[in-house]
């Protein structure tokens, strides 16, 4: 088995695991490797440190630091088990993002105004996404106003895409 480090166009980083390099080449030129969280077709190898097998005579060695969660592959990589989780849940909250924004008006900067009006009946009630400082809503909240900070992932420009 051939575990590779593979990332797509976005820069997502993710792991596949292969029956040998061949296996990997024919998948690609297939088509069949798709990112994960993206569905982006534009995956490429990335450098990765070799396994060594070393003697069950050889006293183990503590890891310097906890490793990073694993990811399993996309379709046609054969990854599964607990490494599967992260990309899952990245997954999730990545469609949760997308169904957002593709059910909310962006109102940008004018974020903390345009609650207000929705609030106090001035406008029309409906879901909108912006900018606010701390300051601004922090003095939604004092007002009864609900809102919820939602970074959006880094290199995701445009979830709709």
């Amino acid at each position: 088995m051939l575990v590779l480090n593979l990332a797509c166009e976005a820069g997502h980083g993710f792991e596949g695991w292969f029956g040998s390099a061949a296996d990997f080449e024919s998948q690609q030129q297939r088509g069949l490797l798709s990112c994960p969280l993206c569905n982006s077709a534009q995956v490429r190898r990335m450098p990765s440190a070799p396994r060594l097998n070393l003697s069950a005579a050889a006293e183990p060695v503590a890891p310097a630091a906890a490793p990073a969660p694993a990811m399993s592959g996309g379709e046609g990589s054969g990854g599964v088990g607990a490494a599967a989780l992260p990309v899952a849940l990245q997954r999730q909250v990545m469609q949760a993002v997308r169904h957002l924004m593709a059910n909310t008006e962006d109102v940008g900067d004018r974020f903390a105004e345009e609650a207000r009006r929705i609030h106090y009946g001035e406008t029309e009630a409906r879901g909108i996404r912006g900018q606010a400082t701390p300051d601004e809503a922090s003095a939604l909240a004092e007002e009864g106003i609900e809102v919820v900070a939602l970074p959006v992932p880094d290199g995701l420009k445009d979830p709709l895409q």
